[in-house]
């Protein structure tokens, strides 16, 4: 994957979670927005993220965004990091583990 689109999901990522953040300004507002919000950021996150793990972290987000109190995860940031910083860490161990085997 190119370093561009790496970061454009990383800018959408931050714009998404202030979506959600941003039902909190107007109390009352947060239950409206959320039964609109809660499906669009699940399928937003399944159309970033393709795969098993797309439609995992869709989920997570759709639950995240329904239940109250909940909305201060930044589930759009957190998917960002697993995908691009801790997987890629993981897959680089074990590269790593293969070269020394060999």
């Amino acid at each position: 994957m190119n370093t561009e689109n790496k970061y454009q999901k990383l800018v959408l990522s931050l714009l998404f979670d202030a979506i959600g953040y941003a039902s909190f300004i107007i109390p009352g507002f947060a239950e409206i927005t959320d039964i609109i919000w809660a499906p669009a950021a699940a399928y937003i996150m399944t159309k970033m993220y393709k795969g098993n793990k797309g439609k995992i972290a869709g989920a997570i987000a759709f639950i995240e965004e329904i239940m109250p109190g909940l909305d201060v995860i930044p589930t759009f940031t957190l998917m960002w990091l697993y995908t691009y910083v801790f997987k890629n860490k993981k897959e680089e161990k074990v590269t790593k583990t293969i070269d020394i085997d060999v």
